[in-house]
């Protein structure tokens, strides 16, 4: 018999997880960072113009602050599935342990979990890597795609660690960029 599952969102799964949940809470996972280093085709931006979405890379001593959401075991393969298809363009699912803070808002790290997290190598296709912060924000600042301007995923996920009271130096470093 399958339990919940914990899926920790880092990007837009933290403003818009567009699937059910029982519980959301603020998590942190540590060895990682947030980085505008993957190019968006399919939401953010179009062949040939693509947008910059964020992914993790490994960074020893960093922590990503975001949001964990436990879904429980009756919808758990419909949200993979759906899931799946919303980051297919170029992540794949990793199992990762994660600190969950006591409450939604809270920022004690409490309660470790294991949890599903989606993020992009670079050797997909879509890989961008990295960039000046100028350069980032111009091409954010450029693209739009089916979900909408690159710029509002930017400043929404800026917003999004502001009520977290997540300090991501480079994410709000580009917001200011763009503004």
């Amino acid at each position: 018999m399958t339990t919940s599952t914990w899926i920790f969102g880092y990007g837009s799964l933290i403003w818009r997880p567009s699937f059910p949940f029982v519980e959301r809470r603020r998590a942190v996972l540590d060895g990682f960072a947030r980085r505008f280093w993957q190019g968006s085709t399919d939401h953010r931006g179009v062949p040939g113009a693509p947008g910059r979405v964020v992914t993790l890379i490994e960074a020893p001593g960093e922590r990503c602050v975001g949001v964990a959401y436990r879904i429980g075991a009756d919808v758990r393969d419909d949200v993979l599935a759906h899931l799946d298809h919303r980051e297919k363009g170029g992540y794949s699912r990793l199992e990762v342990s994660l600190f969950l803070s006591e409450s939604a808002i809270g920022v004690a790290d409490t309660v470790t979990v294991s949890a599903l997290v989606y993020l992009a190598h670079p050797a997909n296709d879509e890989w961008l890597g990295a960039a000046s912060l100028a350069t980032i924000a111009a091409q954010i600042r450029a693209a739009h795609g089916p979900s909408g301007p690159n710029r509002e995923y930017a400043l929404c996920l800026a917003d999004a660690l502001h009520a977290l009271d997540a300090n991501d130096a480079e994410v709000h470093a580009i917001a200011a960029l763009l503004v």
